[in-house]
């Protein structure tokens, strides 16, 4: 058999990365920071992103399989941890959707009349049809949907990422002082935890990198070219992520700065200025697109996870059946009704930016509760099958596995347990559920695959 050729130059894996993590979403909430985010990211970077870089992508060369995250944990822990990990990928992810959708939603307010923004009726009617809308694409597999993510993420995500970097640094070159203070230190106050609850958002803006660690083993040299590529991904990642938040701090004073709309209001007071307002709604419609492909990318992709885990177990046949475009049509539907009522329940909450709060901390700290058990799976398997042949490995021998996983593992951990913290950022009202509540419901989702497991998560023996 032919080997398959090493194709990607370390530049595409740099652009495969940063499409991969890249994100408007949480720009807006991070520049709720101020100047202490350029210390959140970098300590994000070096304590969780580059770590489950590395890890991923060792896991990714060991086992070349599809499934991902799913297949590496069942590994090491078995059937049901591993059915336990893609089930609180897919419930993340359904908690996550109404937060990007009611971005989307608020932007497409600002296109239209941009009072529409606070009217909860047409945010409602707006997310649910789109992610109808898309459920119904993603019917016909991942060929539309590869197709949307790349054209979506190029001209939606990073396009409008660059001119708003590009637009504060013209504006501040002309003269112009920003509306905040910018004298203020890069460190975070550690006196008062309530502004570090705000990194659990930092960590979730930058979930993804796994998606891309397939391809640890297309690049040349991966012990040498990966390692290089994931630090120039880190690198232009984070100036992205960071020099956008403060394009916005630029603009628009932190008191008015809105969870949902702040960075096309941004867009908006510098076109008004230089007299460019129909610009206003052509970078909204690009905002909309990128944030649209990121609907689709995720849509699909855990529940092909899950389709594998339900394959290995005895789950009724009817529940995971493939159409003829090779996609879980009926898992789909189902997602989209819980959908549907998740949006319902959470969208007329008196404050938008209590929903958008809310939900952006519990899919954080579920994502955040995945990475724990892949670091701790990453530990075991090296133990369990080091004879396994691994294309790429992490740097550093026994001592550098330690220093990675324990690295990630214990950053993972405290922003798990920093997000129980209502962030003083967030405004009174809009705080959410007490933490009491937040424990409930995070024990009761991780209770549920495990529930599930003592019916119906029974190795099916090979034929």
């Amino acid at each position: 058999m032919n080997k398959k050729p090493k194709i990607l130059s370390v530049f595409a894996l740099v652009m495969i990365n940063v499409i991969a993590v890249d994100s408007l979403r949480t720009v807006p909430i991070t520049a709720k920071l101020g100047l202490p985010l350029v210390s959140y990211y970098l300590f994000a970077a070096i304590a969780f992103f580059i770590p489950v870089a590395l890890v991923a992508a060792e896991l990714a060369t060991a086992y070349p399989r599809n499934g991902g995250l799913y297949i590496w944990i069942k590994e090491a822990f078995g059937q049901r941890t591993g059915f336990a990990s893609i089930w609180l990928q897919c419930i993340y992810n359904l908690i996550w959707f109404p937060t990007i959708l009611l971005f989307i939603a608020s932007t497409c307010a600002y296109i239209i009349d941009p009072k529409l923004a606070h009217h909860q009726g047409f945010l409602t009617t707006t997310i649910i049809s789109l992610f109808w809308l898309f459920t119904g694409l993603n019917c016909f597999g991942l060929r539309i949907a590869s197709i949307i993510s790349t054209i979506g993420a190029i001209l939606g995500t990073l396009l409008p990422m660059m001119g708003i970097i590009i637009m504060a640094g013209v504006w501040l070159l002309k003269g112009h002082a920003p509306v905040n203070d910018f004298h203020g230190s890069l460190l975070p106050d550690l006196s008062n935890a309530k502004p570090l609850s705000m990194f659990v958002i930092v960590l979730f803006g930058l979930i993804g990198i796994e998606m891309s660690a397939v391809h640890a083993g297309d690049v040349k040299n991966p012990q040498k070219d990966y390692p290089k590529a994931i630090l120039y991904s880190a690198i232009m990642i984070m100036a992205t992520l960071v020099l956008s938040a403060l394009a916005i701090l630029v603009v628009v004073p932190l008191p008015k700065l809105s969870l949902v709309t702040g960075l096309v209001h941004a867009y908006d007071l510098f076109f008004k200025a230089y007299h460019l307002e129909w610009m206003t709604h052509i970078v909204a419609g690009l905002i909309v697109m990128g944030s649209l492909s990121s609907v689709s990318t995720w849509m699909l992709g855990p529940l092909k996870g899950l389709v594998i885990a339900a394959h290995q177990s005895d789950m009724p046949h009817a529940l995971y059946q493939l159409n003829r475009y090779q996609a879980p049509y009926r898992m789909l539907i189902i997602q989209a009704m819980i959908f549907t009522v998740i949006s319902l329940a959470f969208i007329y909450v008196p404050s938008i930016n209590a929903a958008y709060w809310w939900l952006s901390d519990i899919s954080a700290q579920l994502a955040l509760i995945i990475y724990m058990i892949m670091f701790a799976a990453f530990i075991k398997l090296r133990f369990t099958q080091a004879q396994r042949p691994r294309v790429y490995k992490v740097p550093g021998g026994t001592i550098g596995m330690w220093l990675i996983a324990g690295l990630g593992f214990s950053c993972s951990l405290f922003g798990f347990l920093i997000g129980f913290i209502s962030p003083s950022q967030i405004p009174s009202t809009a705080k959410g559920l007490s933490i009491q509540m937040m424990i409930a419901l995070i024990f009761i989702l991780i209770a549920i695959p495990f529930i599930l497991g003592t019916k119906h998560l029974k190795i099916k023996k090979p034929q």
